[in-house]
């Protein structure tokens, strides 16, 4: 039994309890050296036979492997929104009937990489607009299902090992530092460039910091005693968020011109809103003149306005529905600006002893501000 440098790869060679000689290369050292102990083993403990049945055994395709995934995995709140559709491009992409053992570690970097340069469209009237390349996050999000899924497989017993197994992570490193949010003017001129329908969507957004998913969702019975009550959550766990006098006028608006047509709080023309909030939120930031700025953007409001008008970072994890302080720290530095804001509060108090106490102009001047 040896390992041998051949080329660019590493090769095992033994024999089989049979005599057959055997060979195989393996990209590294280190994955030869671990196939070659696993196989001495299965020799020495006599399921060496085993394992080569089981080798052939693995014809399984890439389709089939999807149908289980979504058979154990379809009743996920994420799945119908990105999960079954990363499926379709994985079956596009590395062909739906290619056996699982052969997307090697190679082909998956290249997928990774081509997700990069796939540009975002988006169709308005039937014109289809190029809104620029994915972000790493978008491209991370879709390679972690991938990654996933692989591994699946080898707990499933439909592949050996999984391409990812033993590689560097394709992960790509994102920035999460953008933090975009309207200041008091901006937000008054976004709501008045907004369409009827769609301004008591953005003002909910301002004023609960609910994600855009949470809000289209929103049905009747989920608000209730002053409080909306969210079930269903990004991060899996329940919120409730306090309904704000501003908030409570308009629900009641909306229930008085709506007459409880649909059991969801937001539709147009009788149906939910969905494809129409993208474009008419597109525009309405054109009407604003407001630039760099995306629907997520109104959350990230919520919780700058709230620090900067004397709320805590507590509040702002609480309403937000963070799990940790982490994503919440983001908003740190108002809390500064709160403060200063705070203090100021005091001018004028010290006013009455400026009026009767007349100070050396000489000493005035040697102050050291």
């Amino acid at each position: 039994m040896a390992i041998r440098k051949r080329g660019d790869s590493w090769q095992i060679d033994y024999l089989d309890p049979g005599g057959k000689r055997v060979r195989q290369s393996f990209k590294t050292r280190k994955e030869a050296t671990a196939e070659l102990g696993k196989r001495v083993s299965l020799i020495a403990e006599g399921k060496y036979g085993s394992m080569l049945e089981r080798l052939k055994g693995y014809k399984t395709t890439l389709a089939e492997l999807c149908k289980r995934y979504k058979e154990n995995f379809g009743n996920q709140s994420s799945f119908q929104n990105a999960k079954e559709k990363y499926l379709a491009n994985f079956k596009e992409s590395f062909g739906e009937n290619q056996l699982l053992s052969t997307i090697t570690y190679d082909k998956v970097e290249t997928y990774r990489n081509t997700l990069r340069q796939k540009p975002v469209t988006a169709n308005s009237n039937g014109v289809e607009t190029v809104r620029g390349l994915r972000k790493d996050a978008s491209v991370n999000r879709e390679m972690a299902c991938l990654h996933h899924l692989f591994n699946k497989a080898v707990e499933w017993d439909m592949m050996e090992k999984s391409p990812f197994e033993h590689k560097q992570s394709l992960r790509l490193k994102e920035n999460n530092k953008r933090m975009r949010f309207l200041n008091e003017d901006e937000i008054s001129s976004l709501l008045s460039a907004c369409a009827p329908h769609l301004k008591p969507i953005v003002e909910t957004a301002i004023l609960t910091g609910m994600r855009r998913g949470e809000i289209l969702s929103l049905k009747w019975d989920q608000i209730r005693g002053g409080f909306i009550y969210l079930e269903k959550t990004k991060t899996n766990e329940a919120r409730q968020i306090p309904v704000s006098d501003d908030l409570e006028a308009i629900l009641k608006d909306i229930r008085r011109k709506e007459h409880l047509r649909s059991e969801y709080v937001f539709t147009f023309q009788g149906r939910r809103i969905e494809r129409d909030l993208h474009v008419g939120f597109g525009r309405a930031l054109k009407r604003a003149g407001l630039q760099d700025f995306h629907f997520h953007d109104l959350r990230h409001t919520f919780a700058s306005q709230l620090i900067l008008n004397g709320g805590s970072l507590k509040d702002v994890q609480e309403l937000l529905g963070h799990k940790s302080m982490t994503m919440t720290l983001r908003y740190a530095h108002l809390t500064q600006e709160s403060k200063r804001k705070a203090v100021n509060l005091l001018n004028g108090l010290t006013g009455l002893c400026h009026k009767t106490v007349t100070p050396n102009p000489q000493a005035v001047s040697n102050l050291p501000i």
